[in-house]
């Protein structure tokens, strides 16, 4: 903890940043105005930079005010959190995960990839989806005890991260069923021919598609690009064009999205990965998920997908946390 300022003045500073000036801030704090104005000043003094200015018969932030206001609202905004969070800590155990999930992957391969966990006695999960450079600094900050993707993480020599491959799951083309009988005439050539809906190049998964319809000499028409894939199924099912879903969740895709398999996607194959912060993983419920391994490959007849083997190990039992 920085010693160079008082976290009170700061504290002051926040209250006039979030009332909008300081005499509604002294009568939220219940001070005098110009013990306020002097709290101000002082925290001024200490970081040797102004942070409010005269603006009209008003007071504005400067450039370092708006630097200091962000980061006094995240340590005050926590801070107000604070009892909450002592309170559902002691009130009853729990076991806490929380995990950041890409906006790229597979919905429901995220809840596969973690159904060795979820029958855990107490469990409190935590998801957060967003993009992988987001999610690896709320990692790297603690925020997060994994990150799932569909990549390795990138090099980053300010960020030390480990990628734990769970291995790869084949895909396949999927559409509603009017326009899959009209795909499965002449595939994979009908590509072509009838729309098709794809993940953004944003998504790891869609260099490899292009990379498939360059080889089968195929000019896809392309009819709309995603990168949540829960969005690419959703317009998928309304029959807005076939498109590409991990064989590993056949089932789950008949079921939820009322699609059919129109044929195999050969050759191309999504990667799934844990990224943690320690190249020992010490969390059990980590430990846990990285113990899931998918099958590398599948040799599926059309319509007819296995289940992907997987393996989980027995953790030890969890501490309270």
């Amino acid at each position: 903890m920085s010693l160079n300022f008082s976290y009170r003045h700061l504290y002051y500073f926040w209250v006039v940043g979030k009332e909008g000036g300081i005499s509604r801030a002294a009568a939220r704090l219940d001070m005098a105005v110009q013990t306020v104005s002097t709290q101000v000043r002082e925290l001024e003094r200490s970081l040797g930079y102004e942070l409010l200015k005269p603006a009209g018969r008003g007071l504005v932030l400067t450039e370092a005010g708006v630097a200091a206001m962000q980061q006094a609202e995240q340590i005050f905004s926590l801070g107000e959190q604070l009892p909450a969070f002592v309170r559902d800590a002691v009130s009853a155990p729990s076991a806490r995960l929380a995990v950041g999930v890409s906006n790229g992957l597979p919905k429901l391969v995220v809840r596969s990839l973690m159904q060795s966990v979820m029958d855990e006695p107490h469990l409190r999960l935590l998801c957060r989806e967003g993009e992988i450079s987001e999610l690896l600094a709320d990692l790297a900050l603690h925020r997060l005890d994994l990150v799932l993707t569909d990549r390795s993480a990138p090099p980053n020599a300010n960020v030390k991260v480990y990628s734990h491959s769970l291995g790869a799951s084949p895909l396949a083309w999927y559409a509603a069923p009017e326009l899959a009988a009209a795909a499965r005439r002449g595939f994979p050539e009908s590509l072509a021919k009838v729309k098709v809906i794809l993940p953004t190049p944003r998504v790891a998964v869609r260099a490899l598609l292009d990379q498939w319809f360059e080889k089968q000499g195929i000019r896809p028409r392309i009819a709309g690009e995603f990168d949540d894939s829960a969005l690419l199924k959703t317009f998928g099912a309304s029959g807005m064009g076939v498109f590409p879903a991990v064989e590993m969740v056949h089932d789950e895709l008949e079921t939820r999205y009322g699609v059919e398999r129109v044929g195999p996607c050969q050759g191309v194959k999504e990667e799934f990965f844990a990224i943690g912060t320690e190249k020992k993983v010490l969390h059990p419920l980590v430990q846990r998920i990285l113990s899931v391994r998918m099958a590398q490959s599948c040799h599926l007849p059309a319509g007819a997908p296995s289940e992907p083997e997987a393996a989980t190990r027995q953790a030890a039992p969890l501490p309270r946390v």
